[in-house]
């Protein structure tokens, strides 16, 4: 190769790596939908344990219209399961993004064969499939699949994504995509903290709800707050659009002291493996004690989020006595609307007795360390890393059931929990699980394994654990036929299942001896298969449908039911 040809290729190479990191194409991928867009879930929205990666689009309330490909494309993951997206397909881009779409009904006919076919293979209606690229290509604007409400749908929308080339999902807004939006965001709570012992806020050591007054501009004027040593604010804030009263999430907040920006969040990008560190931004305790969730507009430690775009010393203020500071935050949306808050802070030299810190909690844990206890039948092992911050825990058992703390301290990683089965009988052990208390004293099933002679789970959620037995077999009832029915003008075959200890883990039918695909949607605890599947072809049809439970046990439904298929349907 000639210098100028290598010089030639090289110019091109980083021309084009110029243009895909720092150049977003704005007219490039088209709305999903028919319509304009309308948002029943912003990106980066505040959600359970993680930000929103997408935006979830309305359907009208309705299931079943056309999703169309935002670009020209090759499907390159299929994934049907029961939770999270429901039924979903991935398409990437011919320009390094993949688009992704999520919840939906069923897709169109070529890809619908094709799942069929695979699901058929593998005797599962739960699968995964990873097409070559090329082998099933879609065109800017074509039918790709139809809306639904599979999985973790809260209600029948569409969930869709943008993602970069390294798989983080980016803000689909920023590629020309927009809903209409007029509104200012919604300011719910201010708070502030005092952030070391030898801080302050009101004379007081503890965080405080900070009053506002909102003026005849819009803007919001806060009650002068008399601080000392290192604070810092969490806000509590909503955006909603023209079309819709959804809450949905903010774009932006940007925080000023006397006139110099110190803290920024914005909500373009991020990565999956930093989504959970979201119970490190917000307050995790208030939300779980009183359901408000607050952002914090300053960096704790272990906290690597992305999404700070500018800070100055974390954006933690410090205080000094005597002098009068002028604190700012605006909050923004994407389409330029935006709310301000301003708060005076004058600092101050009380001193304070410092708060009594005692605890009767023996355990203390260090976030850098590991730790093994043993409480009882108990062994409880916290990993490096599952906390953020050092705490002391409620750590206590009596019985058969486990305190670990109180659900009001974020958990990143896995925590294991092992109970000793020495003290059951051999049959037995096998109907045991260890599963969550509620606040209402109901008993969840956790994903329990037994090795070692012991139950064992992981979790990342505090609270009471105990041990529970389930002895019931799944309830099984054909829902649209009877025992000898004649089926022919019938699409779907149907049944309800439920099981009120473990939950539901697994289910197979055949007809006359001959798998047939079940589509199960845990919502409406409803299996169904449809017959355009063209499995069940004879006249007289023996059906056995076998369901089971998280610990074992099983319900077999036999019957018998009668179709011609040859009638149209």
């Amino acid at each position: 190769m000639s210098k100028r040809l290598l010089l030639s290729f090289a110019l091109v190479l980083i021309t084009g790596l110029i243009y895909s990191q720092n150049e977003i194409p704005e007219n490039y991928f088209i709305n999903p939908l028919d319509g304009e867009l309308v948002l029943a879930g912003s990106f980066g929205e505040l959600r359970s344990n993680h930000f929103h990666s997408g935006l979830d689009l309305k359907t009208q309330r309705r299931t079943g219209l056309p999703v169309y490909a935002a670009a020209e494309g090759s499907i390159t993951r299929i994934k049907i399961s029961h939770y999270g997206y429901g039924k979903a397909i991935y398409v990437a881009h011919p320009n390094g993004y993949t688009t992704v779409y999520g919840h939906l009904q069923k897709f169109c006919p070529e890809v619908e064969a094709y799942i069929k076919r695979a699901q058929y293979k593998k005797q599962s209606y739960e699968i995964e499939l990873f097409p070559k690229k090329g082998e099933l290509t879609i065109g800017k604007g074509e039918i790709l699949a139809y809306s639904g409400n599979t999985g973790s749908s809260g209600g029948p929308h569409l969930h869709f994504e943008i993602r970069d080339g390294n798989s983080r999902p980016m803000n689909p807004f920023l590629f020309g995509l927009n809903a209409k939006d007029t509104r200012k965001p919604t300011i719910n709570h201010l708070r502030a903290y005092p952030l070391d012992a030898q801080s302050t806020i009101n004379k007081g050591t503890e965080a405080i709800d900070v009053r506002l007054t909102q003026k005849a501009d819009g803007s919001y004027q806060a009650e002068n707050i008399m601080a000392k040593g290192s604070i810092g604010f969490a806000i509590g804030t909503i955006d909603q659009q023209d079309l819709a009263n959804n809450k949905n999430g903010i774009y932006a907040i940007t925080t000023s002291l006397n006139g110099e920006t110190n803290f920024e969040v914005k909500m373009d990008k991020f990565s999956f493996a930093e989504t959970r560190y979201l119970n490190r931004m917000i307050d995790y305790g208030l939300y779980k004690d009183k359901r408000k969730r607050v952002q914090k507009l300053f960096i704790e430690r272990n906290n690597p989020l992305s999404i700070y775009t500018q800070q100055v010393d974390n954006g933690i203020l410090t205080i000094e006595d005597s002098l009068a500071y002028q604190y700012q935050i605006k909050v923004k949306d994407y389409a330029h609307n935006e709310v301000i808050i301003n708060i005076p802070i004058s600092g101050t030299s009380d001193t304070i007795s410092p708060k009594n810190t005692a605890t009767d909690y023996k355990d203390f844990v260090y976030s850098d360390q590991g730790y093994n206890f043993n409480e009882g039948k108990f062994e409880v092992y916290i990993p490096k890393g599952a906390f953020y911050d050092d705490y002391f825990l409620n750590l206590k058992a009596e019985g058969d059931k486990l305190t670990l703390h109180k659900d009001v301290l974020p958990v990143h990683k896995n925590i294991s929990i092992s109970y000793d089965l020495s003290g059951y009988n051999e049959a037995d052990r096998d109907k045991l699980y260890l599963g969550r208390i509620n606040y209402k004293g109901d008993v969840y099933y956790s994903n329990t394994r037994i090795k070692d002679n012991k139950l064992q789970i992981n979790t990342r959620t505090l609270g009471e654990y105990t041990i529970a037995k389930d002895t019931d077999p799944p309830v099984v009832k054909a829902s649209n036929f009877t025992k000898g029915k004649w089926m022919s003008k019938y699409r779907y075959l149907k049944f309800e299942i439920k099981d009120l200890a473990s939950g539901i883990k697994g289910y197979r039918a055949t007809v006359n001896g001959k798998f047939i695909l079940l589509e199960y949607e845990p919502k409406t605890k409803t299996l169904t298969h449809d017959f355009n599947d063209n499995a069940v072809t004879d006249t007289k049809n023996e059906l056995k449908l076998i369901v089971t439970d998280n610990v074992g046990n099983s319900t077999t439904f036999e019957t018998t039911f009668f179709r011609k298929p040859s009638i149209e349907k």
